[in-house]
Protein backbone atom coordinates (compact mmCIF):
# COMPACT_ATOMS: atom_id res chain seq x y z
CA UNK A 1 0.00 0.00 0.00
CA UNK A 2 1.74 3.41 -1.01
CA UNK A 3 2.25 5.68 1.44
CA UNK A 4 -1.06 8.16 -0.22
CA UNK A 5 -3.53 5.18 0.43
CA UNK A 6 -2.12 4.76 3.92
CA UNK A 7 -3.22 8.77 4.29
CA UNK A 8 -5.88 8.76 2.86
CA UNK A 9 -7.53 5.15 4.62
CA UNK A 10 -6.33 6.77 8.71
CA UNK A 11 -8.28 10.28 7.21
CA UNK A 12 -11.07 7.58 6.63
CA UNK A 13 -10.81 5.74 10.02
CA UNK A 14 -10.41 9.08 11.95
CA UNK A 15 -13.63 10.67 10.53
CA UNK A 16 -15.33 7.25 10.83
CA UNK A 17 -14.79 7.55 14.67
CA UNK A 18 -15.42 11.03 14.55
CA UNK A 19 -18.80 10.42 12.66
CA UNK A 20 -19.54 7.19 15.41
CA UNK A 21 -19.25 9.71 18.22
CA UNK A 22 -21.36 12.40 16.78
CA UNK A 23 -24.31 9.97 16.27
CA UNK A 24 -23.72 8.20 19.92
CA UNK A 25 -23.70 12.13 21.53
CA UNK A 26 -26.50 12.86 18.64
CA UNK A 27 -28.55 9.91 20.46
CA UNK A 28 -28.23 11.09 24.09
CA UNK A 29 -29.06 14.84 23.04
CA UNK A 30 -31.61 13.60 21.58
CA UNK A 31 -33.25 12.51 24.70
CA UNK A 32 -32.05 15.70 26.65
CA UNK A 33 -33.93 18.91 24.64
CA UNK A 34 -33.76 21.14 27.39
CA UNK A 35 -29.87 20.87 27.54
CA UNK A 36 -29.34 20.84 24.28
CA UNK A 37 -30.80 24.99 24.43
CA UNK A 38 -28.25 25.84 27.58
CA UNK A 39 -24.97 24.71 25.00
CA UNK A 40 -22.38 26.81 24.04
CA UNK A 41 -22.48 27.97 20.03
CA UNK A 42 -18.77 28.07 18.46
CA UNK A 43 -18.38 31.83 18.57
CA UNK A 44 -19.63 31.51 22.38
CA UNK A 45 -17.05 28.69 22.93
CA UNK A 46 -14.15 30.48 20.92
CA UNK A 47 -14.82 33.99 23.38
CA UNK A 48 -14.80 31.31 26.33
CA UNK A 49 -10.98 30.56 25.38
CA UNK A 50 -9.74 33.69 26.06
CA UNK A 51 -7.03 35.38 24.23
CA UNK A 52 -4.95 32.44 23.39
CA UNK A 53 -7.55 30.76 20.91
CA UNK A 54 -6.27 33.79 18.69
CA UNK A 55 -2.54 32.34 17.72
CA UNK A 56 -4.14 28.91 18.20
CA UNK A 57 -6.58 29.93 15.46
CA UNK A 58 -3.62 31.08 13.55
CA UNK A 59 -1.65 28.20 13.55
CA UNK A 60 -4.78 25.88 12.23
CA UNK A 61 -4.67 28.27 9.27
CA UNK A 62 -1.27 28.28 8.74
CA UNK A 63 -0.83 24.44 8.88
CA UNK A 64 -3.92 24.05 6.27
CA UNK A 65 -2.12 26.96 3.74
CA UNK A 66 0.97 24.35 4.21
CA UNK A 67 -1.02 21.29 3.69
CA UNK A 68 -2.57 23.06 0.06
CA UNK A 69 1.44 23.81 -0.56
CA UNK A 70 2.82 20.56 0.27
CA UNK A 71 0.16 19.06 -1.88
CA UNK A 72 1.56 20.95 -4.79
CA UNK A 73 4.87 21.53 -4.29
CA UNK A 74 5.38 17.96 -3.13
CA UNK A 75 5.20 16.02 -6.29
CA UNK A 76 7.06 13.68 -8.69
CA UNK A 77 6.72 15.93 -11.78
CA UNK A 78 7.89 18.79 -9.58
CA UNK A 79 10.99 17.47 -8.38
CA UNK A 80 12.15 15.38 -12.10
CA UNK A 81 9.91 16.99 -14.78
CA UNK A 82 9.51 13.67 -16.76
CA UNK A 83 9.24 15.30 -20.12
CA UNK A 84 12.28 17.87 -19.16
CA UNK A 85 14.36 14.95 -17.83
CA UNK A 86 13.82 13.00 -21.29
CA UNK A 87 15.10 16.86 -23.15
CA UNK A 88 18.00 17.11 -21.07
CA UNK A 89 19.32 13.59 -21.46
CA UNK A 90 19.10 13.73 -24.92
CA UNK A 91 20.61 17.15 -24.54
CA UNK A 92 23.45 15.41 -22.04
CA UNK A 93 23.88 12.90 -24.83
CA UNK A 94 24.85 15.19 -27.42
CA UNK A 95 27.24 17.69 -25.56
CA UNK A 96 24.72 20.30 -26.22
CA UNK A 97 25.53 22.43 -22.63
CA UNK A 98 24.38 25.52 -23.31
CA UNK A 99 21.07 24.13 -24.69
CA UNK A 100 21.01 22.42 -21.00
CA UNK A 101 21.41 25.42 -18.84
CA UNK A 102 18.73 26.67 -20.69
CA UNK A 103 16.33 23.64 -20.70
CA UNK A 104 16.88 23.80 -16.80
CA UNK A 105 16.36 27.56 -16.32
CA UNK A 106 13.43 27.72 -18.02
CA UNK A 107 11.77 25.61 -15.65
CA UNK A 108 13.25 25.39 -11.81
CA UNK A 109 13.05 22.48 -9.98
CA UNK A 110 15.31 20.14 -7.43
CA UNK A 111 17.09 18.48 -10.62
CA UNK A 112 17.76 21.22 -12.16
CA UNK A 113 19.80 22.68 -9.91
CA UNK A 114 21.59 19.15 -9.71
CA UNK A 115 22.57 19.22 -13.49
CA UNK A 116 23.02 23.24 -13.32
CA UNK A 117 25.85 22.49 -10.73
CA UNK A 118 27.61 19.87 -12.88
CA UNK A 119 27.41 21.64 -16.18
CA UNK A 120 28.88 25.23 -13.55
CA UNK A 121 31.95 22.54 -13.13
CA UNK A 122 32.23 21.08 -16.52
CA UNK A 123 32.13 24.60 -18.27
CA UNK A 124 35.02 25.98 -15.50
CA UNK A 125 37.81 22.96 -16.07
CA UNK A 126 39.02 21.43 -19.41
CA UNK A 127 39.37 18.02 -17.58
CA UNK A 128 36.78 17.34 -15.31
CA UNK A 129 37.17 14.92 -12.86
CA UNK A 130 34.48 11.83 -12.55
CA UNK A 131 34.70 11.64 -9.13
CA UNK A 132 34.85 15.49 -8.43
CA UNK A 133 31.51 15.67 -10.88
CA UNK A 134 30.16 13.20 -8.58
CA UNK A 135 30.38 14.87 -5.50
CA UNK A 136 29.44 18.30 -6.74
CA UNK A 137 25.96 16.58 -7.97
CA UNK A 138 25.51 14.14 -4.70
CA UNK A 139 26.24 17.51 -2.83
CA UNK A 140 23.78 19.60 -4.73
CA UNK A 141 21.35 16.73 -4.45
CA UNK A 142 21.37 16.62 -0.68
CA UNK A 143 21.34 20.48 -0.47
CA UNK A 144 17.47 19.99 -2.44
CA UNK A 145 16.59 16.98 -0.40
CA UNK A 146 17.33 18.82 2.88
CA UNK A 147 15.27 21.85 1.58
CA UNK A 148 12.41 19.48 0.73
CA UNK A 149 12.79 18.29 4.24
CA UNK A 150 13.09 21.47 5.72
CA UNK A 151 9.94 22.84 4.68
CA UNK A 152 7.90 19.73 5.97
CA UNK A 153 9.28 20.68 8.83
CA UNK A 154 6.71 23.07 9.73
CA UNK A 155 4.22 21.49 10.34
CA UNK A 156 6.08 19.37 13.08
CA UNK A 157 6.78 22.77 14.36
CA UNK A 158 3.00 23.33 14.17
CA UNK A 159 2.20 20.04 16.09
CA UNK A 160 4.35 20.96 18.65
CA UNK A 161 3.90 24.86 19.72
CA UNK A 162 0.03 24.69 19.42
CA UNK A 163 -0.17 22.07 22.45
CA UNK A 164 1.91 23.98 24.28
CA UNK A 165 -0.14 27.37 23.36
CA UNK A 166 -3.16 25.48 24.96
CA UNK A 167 -1.32 24.68 28.07
CA UNK A 168 -0.57 27.57 28.80
CA UNK A 169 -3.89 28.15 28.81
CA UNK A 170 -4.87 25.52 30.70
CA UNK A 171 -1.87 27.18 33.76
CA UNK A 172 -3.50 30.27 32.90
CA UNK A 173 -7.67 29.19 33.54
CA UNK A 174 -6.84 27.57 36.44
CA UNK A 175 -4.74 30.17 38.18
CA UNK A 176 -7.95 32.93 37.19
CA UNK A 177 -10.25 29.75 38.76
CA UNK A 178 -8.02 29.22 41.88
CA UNK A 179 -7.59 33.07 42.34
CA UNK A 180 -11.10 33.62 42.51
CA UNK A 181 -11.83 31.30 45.41
CA UNK A 182 -7.85 32.49 47.50
CA UNK A 183 -9.08 36.19 47.37
CA UNK A 184 -12.44 35.94 48.92
CA UNK A 185 -13.64 32.48 49.32
CA UNK A 186 -16.75 33.94 50.64
CA UNK A 187 -17.68 35.93 47.59
CA UNK A 188 -16.24 32.93 45.22
CA UNK A 189 -19.22 32.62 42.71
CA UNK A 190 -19.20 29.42 40.84
CA UNK A 191 -19.72 31.33 37.44
CA UNK A 192 -16.91 32.86 38.03
CA UNK A 193 -14.98 29.11 38.62
CA UNK A 194 -16.51 27.84 35.90
CA UNK A 195 -15.14 30.48 33.73
CA UNK A 196 -11.73 29.64 34.52
CA UNK A 197 -12.05 25.75 34.38
CA UNK A 198 -13.40 26.81 30.76
CA UNK A 199 -11.01 28.55 29.48
CA UNK A 200 -8.60 26.16 30.82
CA UNK A 201 -10.31 23.26 28.73
CA UNK A 202 -11.01 24.91 25.62
CA UNK A 203 -7.44 26.11 25.42
CA UNK A 204 -6.13 22.82 25.48
CA UNK A 205 -8.92 20.92 23.52
CA UNK A 206 -8.11 23.86 20.46
CA UNK A 207 -4.77 23.00 20.88
CA UNK A 208 -4.76 19.31 20.73
CA UNK A 209 -7.59 19.25 17.64
CA UNK A 210 -4.76 21.40 15.51
CA UNK A 211 -1.85 19.73 16.47
CA UNK A 212 -3.40 15.91 15.74
CA UNK A 213 -3.81 16.46 12.20
CA UNK A 214 -1.04 18.81 11.93
CA UNK A 215 1.41 15.75 13.02
CA UNK A 216 -0.22 13.33 11.05
CA UNK A 217 0.26 16.05 8.00
CA UNK A 218 3.97 15.42 8.63
CA UNK A 219 3.87 11.66 9.09
CA UNK A 220 2.06 11.78 5.66
CA UNK A 221 5.00 14.85 3.96
CA UNK A 222 8.14 13.31 5.18
CA UNK A 223 7.20 10.38 3.67
CA UNK A 224 6.70 11.83 0.38
CA UNK A 225 10.30 13.51 1.20
CA UNK A 226 11.65 10.15 1.15
CA UNK A 227 10.35 8.81 -1.77
CA UNK A 228 11.19 12.32 -3.69
CA UNK A 229 15.01 11.89 -2.45
CA UNK A 230 15.33 8.65 -3.89
CA UNK A 231 13.97 9.83 -7.31
CA UNK A 232 16.35 12.60 -7.34
CA UNK A 233 19.03 10.47 -6.37
CA UNK A 234 17.99 8.00 -8.82
CA UNK A 235 17.83 10.59 -11.51
CA UNK A 236 21.29 11.95 -11.04
CA UNK A 237 22.85 9.08 -11.06
CA UNK A 238 21.51 8.59 -14.60
CA UNK A 239 22.33 12.02 -15.58
CA UNK A 240 25.92 11.34 -14.18
CA UNK A 241 26.17 8.30 -16.18
CA UNK A 242 25.44 10.28 -19.48
CA UNK A 243 27.54 12.80 -18.74
CA UNK A 244 30.86 10.92 -17.88
CA UNK A 245 30.21 8.44 -20.84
Amino acid sequence: MSHRNRFVLLIIVVLAGVAAVAWAQGGDAATETSSLKESMSFVEVFKAGGVLMYPITAMSLIGVALIVYFLIVMRAEQVVPSRRFEQVREKLAARHWDEVRMLCERKPSPISAVIVAAIDYIGETAAPDPSLLKEIMQGEGIRQATRLQNQAQYLLDIAVITPMIGLLGTVVGMLQAFNSVALDIAKAKPMVLAAGVSLALITTAAGLIVAIPAMAAYAYFRNRVAGLTARLETASADLLTLIVK
